[in-house]
Formats: C-alpha cells, structure tokens, sequence
C-alpha cells in the first residue's frame, strides 16, 4: 500500500514506512458529510496558521458523502500536506478519529478541531504558543473563561445541554478537571509526547473529556475562544449522542476497580424494581408465590445485566460472546442466593449472631464474591484468547 503527500507544484508518492517532514503542528480534523465546510476550512487554515506556524492537515473521515474528494480537490491550493483517513467502521466514533489521527500526526503539537469552522483556526498558533510558554502539554480553547464565548451554540436549547454536561462531568470528575472550565470543548492542542493512544477508549464526540480522564498531562492552560456560527450543513449533535456521551461519563467514572464496586451495587439496587413488579404481576395471574418469585427474580437479574453490560463493562465484552456472558452472569446471580442461606446459618450457629445480623452480613459476603465473579468469570478475557479492540479498516490518502 502506498500514499501521497502534496507539496506546492508536485505529488510525491512515498511507502506507508515512511513519514513526511515533521512540521510544527499537526491539525487533526474529523469529519463527518463536511463536504460543503472543508473547502472553506482548508482555506481558513491557508489564511492564517502557515504563516506563523508550519503545520499539516490530517482529515479523519466517516463520511457518507463526497467529502473525501471535496478535500482532495481543496488540498491542490494548499501550501502544507493534507492527509485523509477514511475509515469504513467508524468505531469510537469522533473520538475514535481523533485518537486515529493523533497516531498519525507527525508534528510535536497536535491541534483537534471540528470540520465545521465554527473553531477558529487564527487560534492555532496562540495555542501552540501558550503550551510553549507555560511548558504545557495540554492547551484548551475555552468557551467560559474572559474573551470567550459560546455565541455560535444553536438556540437555547444547546446552550441548556452545553452548560449541564459541562456541570455533570466537573461535578463527577473534580479533581482530574481541575483547572480546565471547557472540558466539552472540542478545540485544543496537545503534545504528542503528553498523548498515550493505548489507553484511550472513545466512545462519541467528547474526547478532550476523555484525554483529561485518563491521561491528562500535569500542566494544563487556557485560551478564550468565541466559538463560530456553523458555515454550511446541520450539527451532527442528537439524542443518540446524548445518550452515548452519558454511557461514556459511566464508563469513565467506574474505570477503578472500587467505583465499579459501588456501581455493581447501585445496579443490584434497581434490580428490585423489576423483580418486584414481575412478582406482582405473575401473582395477580393466579400463580403460586414461589414459582413467582423465582421467576421475577430472573427479570431482575436481566435488568441488572443489561446495565452492568452498558455501564460499567463496555470495553470489556470483546472477550467473550454475549450468550456467554449472560450465562455466566445469570448462574452467578442464582449461586447468590443458594449461598446466601447456608451462610445465614454459619453466622447463626457457628459465629452466634443474631439473625439480623447474619443475614446483613451474608448479603454483604455474597455480594462481594458476586462483583468478584462477574469482573473474573464474566468479563475478564479468557487465557491466551484475547482479541484485540477492532480499529476497522482505514485508507490512507495524502493528496
């Protein structure tokens, strides 16, 4: 396999072993249908960052429509290189392009920005020059410090869910976003050096929420930005996203073993919901109580499944099927009740509690070798047959 670099006058066709000339910063841009902003976009960045920076351009692309040869096209009056990745799975989704793109950014800086240009490329070289000075290894552009503003938010209803995420995810993670105010922002520039590709898991459009998480560098600035209104086309933001950016808050926040714990008990918790409402039912049915009970009790052990499958497990169902899985998972949540008796009455006769006691303790025993089981015989990756994350497949395009 090959690819193309453009320099001013001339193509050069090169091995993929070989990498271009490093410039000062790397511009990653994903894209999805921007075939009627990227023109205007390559001509924003031609207008203000080679001047005082040198740079190039790599397009991370899910398109559906042109925009692959709209930017090929553009990239002919361009005075820097323009890579597009096209990938045809477009896991992670923007986030996973982002992290696609910073594997292939050859620069020290590593700008991101939307495809949009409602982020300002005039800003790129102030925010490779702010990490400079402040020695830093992550520069946000932030819409909420003095000179910033989110004027280019859509109505007031994105203005609602822009300042309530932005809410959510400081109140969830206060420490690992101390110091940043925009941490929905999708502007800001990174060291290359500060970036550990490895240990990202993206999972929709916010990925400076999830390098801040998981390996945010020690110095971290800010820049105010005025965020633009959208040249061409509609905002790719929908309830889908919504609901994707929520499981990947979940995610990120049971990433330690003990806040996986508390998660794993929460979940139980809503788990009497449903078993109490398939019990009811079932009686009212004229079904005698304790075929019922058992009964209901499956409903809530596949309430809690499907939860713990969403919240707190995601990146870990590769390893096995989903029958396997919830097998496993079903069989273990029986055994704790099976063990939980036996228990009671080891508390009682051989230990001398009292009943209350014993039955709070052997539900907190079973509970814990019940989270101990799911994280062991459930979802961790079985000896030797581990498969690796699927990345799909990407062509490489430098024109």
């Amino acid at each position: 396999m090959s690819q193309e670099y453009t320099v001013p006058g001339e193509i050069v066709e090169t091995e993929t072993t070989e990498v271009p000339e490093p410039g000062a910063v790397t511009i990653v841009v994903p894209t999805f249908n921007e075939s009627a902003n990227v023109r205007q976009l390559l001509h924003q960045i031609t207008e203000a960052v080679p001047a005082r920076l040198p740079c190039e351009v790599v397009f991370v692309d899910d398109s559906t429509d042109d925009t692959p040869e709209v930017i090929e096209k553009a990239a002919q009056d361009c005075p820097f290189p323009v890579t597009v990745l096209h990938r045809e799975e477009p896991v992670g989704g923007l986030g996973g392009a982002v992290v696609e793109g910073m594997k292939a950014a050859t620069s020290d800086w590593i700008v991101v920005m939307d495809g949009d240009c409602q982020h300002p490329p005039s800003l790129v070289p102030d925010l490779v020059a702010t990490g400079e000075r402040a020695n830093a290894g992550l520069v946000v552009a932030s819409r909420y410090i003095k000179g910033g503003s989110r004027a280019g938010l859509a109505g007031s209803y994105r203005v609602f869910v822009s300042r309530g995420a932005t809410w959510l995810t400081k109140a969830l993670f206060p420490r690992r976003l101390h110091g940043i105010s925009d941490p929905m922002s999708g502007f800001f520039a990174i060291r290359r050096s500060a970036v550990t590709a490895e240990v990202l898991q993206p999972l929709g459009y916010k990925i400076l929420l999830e390098l801040a998480v998981r390996s945010r560098p020690r110095t971290v600035t800010e820049v105010p930005f005025v965020f633009q209104d959208r040249f061409a086309g509609e905002s790719k933001s929908t309830a889908q996203e919504g609901f994707r950016f929520l499981r990947h808050l979940a995610g990120l926040r049971t990433a330690s073993p003990v806040a996986r714990m508390v998660g794993f008990g929460l979940i139980g918790l809503t788990g009497f919901l449903p078993n109490l409402v398939g019990l009811w039912a079932l009686t009212v049915l004229g079904m005698h109580y304790v075929p019922a009970e058992i009964l209901a009790n499956q409903l809530g052990v596949a309430w809690n499944f499907l939860l713990i499958e969403h919240l707190l497990f995601r990146e870990r169902r590769r390893h096995r099927r989903w029958w396997d899985r919830a097998g496993r998972f079903v069989l273990l949540a029986n055994a704790d009740l099976v063990l939980r008796i036996p228990l009671i009455a080891l508390f009682v006769h051989q230990f001398h509690l009292g009943v209350l006691s014993a039955t709070a303790l052997a539900l907190v025993t079973t509970f814990v070798l019940r989270f101990a089981g799911t994280e062991a015989l459930v979802y961790l990756p079985r000896r030797g047959r581990e498969k690796p994350a699927r990345d799909g497949r990407t062509a490489r395009r430098a024109v």
